[in-house]
């Protein structure tokens, strides 16, 4: 059933989970839905929907042709679908087809190398690229061009590198196998997400140079962020939630205010923690600005690289 836009925001809250139960888009919908009904923001239980298919883009397109101005439908999101907006993917469907409304949380990018690299910062390794890019390589759990990709490309680009195509990247996958390149020899360091490193960390086989987030990641305190050693690049696994474009301005915010309470609860400060999440809270207007410029800065990243014509 498809609810019309004077719908009261009572009526139960479904939220769409872009792919199968177990994934990182499910985690979001469960997690968010059942805490909403634990705060009492939603009268009755959110019923999530697992819709896989077209790394989102299923999902999206029913959202955007079938449920544009359901006001009670929210759908999970992460930085893999930006990047897919960004390069295309989805058949031709563009990021402004829905409207962006918060993310509560991330999985901070890293970059890490083997326990006895030579490379003791950040910018050894850049500086290494910059006078030989045939002497380094990044392995990582995504294909070329993807966000592990992504990621190193960005530190080079604002280290003033901007022979893009010249950096080696082994796409392998998952985050796993990328680490097992590094510690194997096979590559010099791994690009990926915090959740992907934290047994090898623990157990003192690789060392992380840097975390793409704003500050410094509690718990791994020591893991320098790659702004404090002089690049501004904060790329973060975000989780969030999109919803139809149709929906009223108010209940964007009424969904964007729900959202925040959640951030803000001790439940979710526990989800995170179990599983490897770093605060990361950005809701409404904000969140849409931020998302637009990303897809953009990924959009123009994937043309240099050639992902994208």
């Amino acid at each position: 059933m498809t609810f019309g836009a004077a719908a009261p925001a009572s009526a139960a809250m479904e939220c769409i989970a872009p792919a199968n139960p177990g994934g990182g888009w499910d985690f979001t919908c469960r997690q968010i839905g059942k805490i909403m009904y634990e705060l009492g923001l939603v009268d009755e239980p959110v019923q999530v929907t697992n819709m896989a298919g077209g790394g989102g883009g299923l999902a999206f397109a029913h959202v955007v042709n079938e449920r544009n101005d359901d006001p009670n439908l929210i759908v999970a999101a992460s930085q893999a679908t930006a990047t897919r907006l960004a390069q295309n993917a989805y058949g031709g469907l563009k990021a402004d087809q829905v409207r962006f409304v918060g993310a509560i949380g991330a999985d901070p990018g890293v970059i890490v190398v083997a326990a006895d690299s030579p490379y003791k910062s950040l910018k050894d390794l850049v500086e290494a690229v910059k006078s030989d890019p045939s002497s380094v390589s990044f392995a990582g759990g995504s294909a070329a061009g993807g966000f592990d990709h992504l990621k190193v490309l960005m530190i080079l680009k604002k280290a003033g590198f901007d022979d893009i195509r010249k950096v080696k990247y082994i796409g392998v996958d998952g985050g796993a196998d990328a680490i097992t390149q590094v510690i194997g020899g096979h590559a010099t360091a791994m690009t990926g997400d915090m959740s992907e490193i934290v047994g090898f960390l623990k157990s003192g086989e690789v060392r992380a140079l840097a975390v793409l987030t704003e500050e410094r990641v509690p718990g791994f305190e020591d893991i320098p962020t790659a702004k404090e050693q002089g690049y501004d690049v904060v790329a973060v696994n975000w989780r969030g939630l999109y919803v139809p474009k149709g929906i009223s301005d108010e209940r964007f915010n009424e969904i964007a205010e729900m959202l925040r309470k959640v951030a803000e609860s001790e439940q979710w400060k526990e989800a995170m923690k179990a599983n490897g999440l770093a605060p990361f809270t950005k809701v409404g207007g904000d969140f849409q600005e931020w998302v637009n410029q990303v897809i953009k800065d990924t959009e123009e990243l994937s043309r240099e690289i050639g992902v994208i014509q």
